[in-house]
């Protein structure tokens, strides 16, 4: 299917956007350094480890260093826990659903950190050799704001563009076929689409360019925000309740991603005024979002989810297309099966005998 030309106009002049957007972290900086006189890269920090944080959030470093190892894997078992206690996956959690997730999120926790190795111990040093810590030297603020900026505005483009373009949806499909939404489903993700993740690739560049300490705090902070996102437990709801908490409310819903307006995202529908599977694209920032226009907030819920004409795929297809391919009738998954499924024309009913 041809890109829709005013579609094709669109990306570009976002794309354009997001040159000067990746650009403000480091103009910042400029005029910081211009405005103070300082000149740092004439005397770098030889050991950008021990580079500290600000007061307010050193005291968090040990939970964020935890929270990447072992502490996610507990965190993302606790809300599991509590979800289902609460009975909030609706017995939707069923055995060929239990299998995809469990899957999604067993194997690429063993199968990726030796990519990204790979990566950062090998490729990196080959290609940018003598640059390992270069710019070890940039403030702990700084770092944060870069990394935090290229990280997430790269994965928006990357989510993004796996919705807009159709040969791309069906390495993303997986994530959006799960009928519920719950901490379950978060790590939900084609093999292959896990795998080219940009921003991973982009952000262990500039850990190994020497922003790796305020690169901690990044992805910590981003993996509470995103788990916290998928979620079956609604913790942004007081802020839409109590008068008092409006204003926070207008600010978080549009600077971060929140479950109303993530679950929007994986809505089934967008007939109801609430789901936006087309759009809320935001991972970590949901702002990015506000920027291109590609976000709806209406503080509601959606009332199902998943995708209208999920076929229930085998684990192996929806972890592994197309190196496998579904057996399923129709789906986007089989073999010569459609790109996009809601481009399936309805079957016209068999004409009458002797019809005309």
């Amino acid at each position: 299917m041809a890109l829709d030309q005013s579609l094709s106009k669109r990306i570009t002049r976002d794309a354009l956007i997001s040159i000067g957007l990746y650009a403000l972290p480091v103009l910042a900086l400029v005029a910081w350094f211009a405005w103070t006189g300082e000149t740092p890269w004439k005397h770098p920090v030889k050991n950008y480890s021990q580079t500290t944080a600000p007061a307010f959030l050193s005291f968090l470093e040990p939970f964020f260093k935890h929270l990447k190892s072992w502490g996610f894997i507990a965190l993302a078992l606790a809300l599991g826990v509590l979800e289902f206690v609460l009975g909030l996956y609706d017995n939707k959690w069923t055995a060929t659903e239990k299998k995809i997730d469990i899957i999604c999120f067993v194997t690429p926790k063993i199968l990726i950190p030796p990519v990204v190795g790979y990566f950062s111990l090998h490729i990196l040093p080959t290609i940018l050799p003598g640059l390992a810590n270069v710019f070890s030297w940039v403030p702990f603020w700084g770092g944060f704001f870069i990394i935090a900026v290229a990280d997430d505005l790269t994965q928006y483009w990357y989510h993004r563009i796996h919705h807009q373009l159709p040969f791309l949806w069906r390495f993303h499909r997986t994530h959006h076929s799960a009928p519920y939404m719950g901490i379950a489903m978060a790590s939900r993700q084609n093999f292959i689409y896990t795998v080219f993740f940009s921003q991973t690739y982009l952000t262990t560049t500039l850990i190994y360019l020497g922003l790796g300490y305020p690169a901690l705090f990044v992805t910590a902070i981003k993996t509470l925000i995103t788990m916290t996102a998928h979620s079956s437990v609604p913790w942004d709801k007081p802020f839409y309740k109590y008068r008092v908490l409006h204003p926070v409310a207008w600010v978080l819903e549009r600077l971060i991603s929140t479950p109303a307006t993530h679950h929007a995202h994986h809505a089934d529908t967008t007939d109801d005024g609430i789901g936006n599977y087309k759009g809320n694209f935001g991972n970590m920032f949901f702002i990015w979002d506000m920027i291109f226009d590609t976000g709806i907030i209406t503080r509601q819920y959606p009332a199902s989810y998943g995708i209208k004409f999920y076929k229930e795929e085998e684990w192996y297809a929806q972890f592994l297309w197309p190196l496998f391919k579904s057996r399923k009738d129709g789906s986007e998954l089989a073999k010569n099966g459609p790109e996009v499924g809601d481009e399936v024309e309805p079957v016209s009913p068999p004409q009458l005998a002797g019809a005309a």
